[in-house]
This record gives C-alpha cells, structure tokens and sequence, in this order.
C-alpha cells in the first residue's frame, strides 16, 4: 500500500487501551489492529498518558488542497462560527463550503488572535491620512519620496541615452 495509512481516533483509543490492559505485547497489538510500526503505537501510548485527545489522523481521505474562492465578510464568519462548532475541522469545513484548507485555517487564527474585525479585508486600501500616526506619515512620505528620485533617476540615464545616440 502506498501513501500514508490513516487510523481512526477509535482505533487508537482501542489499541491503547488493550495494550495499556496487557492483552499483547505492542508487536502483537500492532498485528492485531494492522499499524504499521510499532512506533505509532508508541505515540498513541504517550498522547494517551499524557491525556491528549487521540484524534483520527488525515483528513479521512478528504483533498484540503483545493482552489480558493472570493468569500463575503459574513460568509467568513459563518465559516470561522461552523469550524469552531466542529472542532476546528478545518479540512471538513474547507470542504463543505469549498475553499481551501489554508483560507480557513488563517481565517480561524485571525478571529482567535484579533476577533471578527480581522476578517475584513482590506487589501489594496490605504489607511486614511487622520489615522494614521506620525511614524507612519514620515514613512509614507518617505516612500513618494524615493519613488520620486527613482524616476528622476531613470528619466536622467534615458536623457543620457539618447544624447549618447544622437552624437553618434
């Protein structure tokens, strides 16, 4: 079999459990339930001990590679409210409303570390001269700054250019 095998939270927890209640050694508990390695059940074994859920590992065969859509700022929140319901599945969510994995992922990171104000999206926006600090003001003006002498810059080596040619 090629790829990565995926194990049910259930299987885990049963595997665990019967090696923790000494029903076989851990090679037999790995024939018994078909793990791969005696290793994985190792880490069950510690993740048990150390009372960490046992989650059911991939995504159960679901693709959480799949192409991204525009979203609303209201339909974001359903998704981030829906994903949150459901343990942060992020991959089943992904799924049912069709946007990718990562979109849901950093839409869920976003609400956790600033709340739903981070969900709007403000790309290609700049902020408003009365907000912004005086830091940020010399920065901006600095910046026109540059690009003022850049273009001076390519507009003089253009002039040399063409006075190179015409002496030609």
């Amino acid at each position: 079999m090629r790829g990565n095998k995926k194990y049910s939270s259930e299987l885990k927890l049963s595997a665990v459990k019967d090696y923790l209640s000494g029903l076989g050694s851990q090679d037999d508990i790995c024939l018994i339930y078909g793990i791969r390695s005696r290793h994985k059940l190792q880490q069950w074994i510690m993740k048990y001990n150390s009372h960490e859920e046992l989650k059911t590992s991939g995504t159960g065969g679901t693709t959480i590679m799949s192409k991204g859509r525009k979203t609303m700022y209201e339909e974001r929140i359903e998704i981030i409210q829906y994903c949150i319901e459901h343990k942060n599945n992020y991959a089943k969510t992904a799924e049912k409303y069709q946007v990718s994995y990562q979109q849901v992922y950093s839409w869920v990171k976003k609400y956790e570390s600033a709340d739903v104000e981070a969900l709007v999206d403000r790309r290609g926006r700049t902020k408003p001269e009365a907000d912004m600090t005086e830091l940020e003001k010399l920065r901006a003006e600095n910046r026109l700054l540059k690009a003022e002498n850049k273009r001076k810059e390519m507009e003089m080596a253009f002039l040399k250019k063409l006075d190179e040619i015409e002496r030609r």
